[in-house]
């Protein structure tokens, strides 16, 4: 793939069938979790994106047996206990490893290194540093940044209230509270995606979760998983570019298989209706303790703005950027709030957001917390190039652009789109031929 990619108007509509790569978050989880049950596990449907990859070859470094049967499953024969690495543990551009590894690694009996290439070494890690230091972890940091040289030893059970709602967060913790005797409880005020508890609870943990005073909690023991086959489901938020493109994009309808339709993230959803999207679900059914189920949308010509905020937020904040996209081409405002965190990703993704669609002639106001754009039904202008800040997010939600522009956009830096969807392109021809 060069370095950049052209995106403009396709000659027709777009559709067709099509399966996209497996959930990251699960796939990330699925190594994580198996790497702990000192047993063999089939894990089918796994992500090959550079960030899964980037766990995989921790999990290796620890003293795990991996045997591929195919491009997509994977046996993992995990050692009674870990062993130390010999060298640093490179989590590449993924914060998901960086974060969720600290937790595990900060119980083991050894010392351990996490780094992380120049953007995640950029990113913040006061949020998990802060609660495993309650714990008793011991983490040196660049200023709560990467690398973390974590030094492994016996914790202590915490009760935990987070100040934002971050699976990260709240998985980072839990994985630190599976291996430390007595009940470690995180709550959070809006619920945060649950793949971890579903997984805990899949693998027989001794874990609770609910909702009391203090808001949506989870209580964990120290607990042995039980080794299990884990399939996982197709990820929405990749999903959730191809549903963009066919409700934006006239005379088109695309199915996409399996998609993961957990509770905690499908805010793109509840999007569709209050926008008027056009789509259906199909073929529901529940794989690992996960729901999933077919996708179609279709044209959606009348879609309108609406307000995004609160509660829905975290059930849709790596979706932000492409349904900014379906906002461009709606009638009326959109208005996003209470979405700061967004400036913790890959990127500032409110400012490089904003930056780029007003390149491509999107009205855009930014705002601290979120954004606000005035939708264009008449098209975009494009004729520019857009640059992606090494976010592969906003890469492929410039090119998702370019599709409904009246010329060409040029996105550049289009490669890092390999650290979550490197079929991303070819599906896309599927659907165009």
């Amino acid at each position: 793939m060069s370095n950049y990619c052209i995106s403009q108007k396709p000659n027709k509509g777009l559709r067709g069938a099509i399966t996209i790569p497996s959930d990251k978050s699960i796939s990330h989880r699925s190594l994580i979790f198996a790497a702990q049950t000192g047993g063999r596990v089939k894990i089918s449907n796994f992500s090959f994106g550079a960030d899964c990859r980037a766990t995989l070859e921790i999990i290796k470094n620890l003293g795990c047996e991996v045997n591929f049967i195919d491009e997509r499953t994977l046996i993992l024969n995990a050692p009674k206990n870990f062993s130390a690495p010999k060298n640093t543990l490179d989590c590449g551009n993924s914060g998901t490893s960086m974060r969720l590894l600290s937790g595990m690694l900060s119980s083991q009996d050894f010392t351990s290194t996490l780094v992380g290439d120049a953007s995640l070494s950029k990113r913040p890690m006061k949020r998990v540093i802060e609660p495993l230091s309650l714990m008793g972890a011991k983490i040196k940091s660049d200023n709560f940044r990467a690398p973390l040289e974590i030094e492994g030893t016996k914790l202590k059970p915490i009760q935990y209230k987070s100040p934002i709602a971050s699976a990260q967060v709240k998985s980072c913790i839990l994985l630190a509270g599976v291996n430390t005797q007595g009940k470690t409880t995180v709550w959070e005020d809006t619920l945060s995606r649950d793949h971890s508890e579903r997984m805990f609870k899949y693998l027989e943990a001794q874990i609770q979760t609910g909702k009391d005073e203090n808001g949506f909690f989870t209580t964990i023991e120290k607990s042995q998983l039980v080794p299990k086959n884990i399939e996982i489901a197709g990820d929405i938020s990749s999903a959730a570019f191809f549903m963009v493109m066919a409700a934006i994009v006239p005379d088109s309808e695309i199915i996409i298989k399996n998609v993961g339709l957990n509770p905690t993230r499908t805010g793109i959803l509840d999007v569709f209706d209050k926008m008027g999207v056009n789509y259906e679900i199909l073929d529901k059914k529940t794989i690992s303790n996960e729901k999933t189920g077919d996708i179609k949308v279709s044209y959606s010509p009348d879609i309108k703005g609406c307000e995004i905020s609160g509660d829905i937020i975290p059930r849709l904040i790596d979706e932000l950027p492409i349904i900014a996209i379906l906002a461009s081409c709606a009638s009326g405002e959109t208005i996003v709030k209470d979405a700061a965190d967004l400036r913790n990703k890959e990127s500032d993704r409110i400012s490089a957001l904003s930056q780029g669609l007003i390149k491509i002639g999107v009205q855009i106001d930014e705002k601290p917390d979120g954004f606000i754009i005035y939708g264009n039904k008449k098209g975009l202008k494009g004729n520019c190039e857009v640059e992606t800040h090494l976010d592969h997010r906003l890469a492929m939600s410039y090119f998702v652009a370019g599709l409904v522009c009246n010329n060409p956009v040029k996105v550049n830096d289009f490669v890092w789109i390999n650290t979550s969807f490197p079929e991303f392109l070819p599906l896309f021809e599927e659907i165009s031929r």
